[in-house]
């Protein structure tokens, strides 16, 4: 294998847990169930004084701001029955960030599945049937890989989340909009910090699933070719080899 094939691969590699996870993250930040089921779990109806139709509604306009361009982020509520903006210009201001970063996965998410894509099809298209093999030796790598770093992630998060959640913060913001106090911002009221705990390993179980049927799928077919001769039970694969 060239220079060039065996970046090619590496990239393709890499490619496999950027796309689970990024993927993932961005189900999250669109399903309406992780929301109402934190509101749920969390009593924050009750915290909050806001009701539990009026929560989704504010999940779902949180939502559609995110997918949007519409600026700045504006919600109102009712608030113990009375009518009113939700955030306030730092807590906006926030969101403004975390819509940016947002939008950065979803970036990541697409990029990494058009290259996954492009390299399978153009190597179908280039190799046919001698591509299989390469393809699920790196399946299973580059799902091996994903269990390895989110096994690594899942240790680290479940010993001190606090810690994990304050450097991504300190990470991914150039600003200390972040720092909300829940006695006066309705930000931290609704999405708690243990909210974020259940939504990391939401993501986490299925970034998980994902590359647990990729490392399972590449792994069997590698032993099926191996114990079996697949090239017998495929002629067709065999010709295209000697063609």
């Amino acid at each position: 294998m060239g220079r060039v094939g065996w970046v090619t691969w590496a990239l393709f590699i890499v490619a496999v847990p950027l796309f689970l996870v990024t993927a993932s993250v961005t189900w999250a930040f669109n399903s309406p169930g992780l929301y109402n089921d934190g509101f749920e779990k969390y009593s924050i109806s009750r915290i909050s004084g806001i009701t539990d139709t009026d929560l989704r509604q504010v999940g779902a306009d949180i939502r559609s701001y995110i997918n949007s361009a519409d600026e700045p982020l504006s919600v109102q509520t009712r608030i113990l029955g009375e009518e009113r903006d939700l955030f306030n210009d730092r807590e906006v201001a926030h969101m403004k960030d975390v819509k940016q970063l947002v939008r950065g996965v979803y970036v990541l998410a697409l990029v990494s599945a058009v290259y996954l894509a492009a390299m399978t099809v153009v190597g179908f298209a280039l190799q046919r049937g001698r591509f299989v093999p390469g393809l699920a030796k790196r399946m299973a790598l580059g799902g091996g890989l994903t269990l390895a770093l989110l096994v690594v992630f899942g240790i680290v998060a479940l010993v001190g989340f606090d810690g994990v959640f304050l450097k991504f913060h300190q990470l991914s913001f150039a600003n200390d909009f972040w720092r909300l106090d829940p006695r006066t911002d309705y930000l931290v009221r609704i999405f708690p910090q243990d909210f974020w705990f259940d939504a990391t390993m939401w993501v986490a179980v299925r970034a998980i699933v994902g590359a647990l049927v990729l490392t399972v799928a590449g792994s069997s077919f590698l032993v099926y070719r191996r114990y079996t001769g697949w090239q017998r039970e495929f002629p067709g694969l065999e010709s295209a080899r000697e063609a």
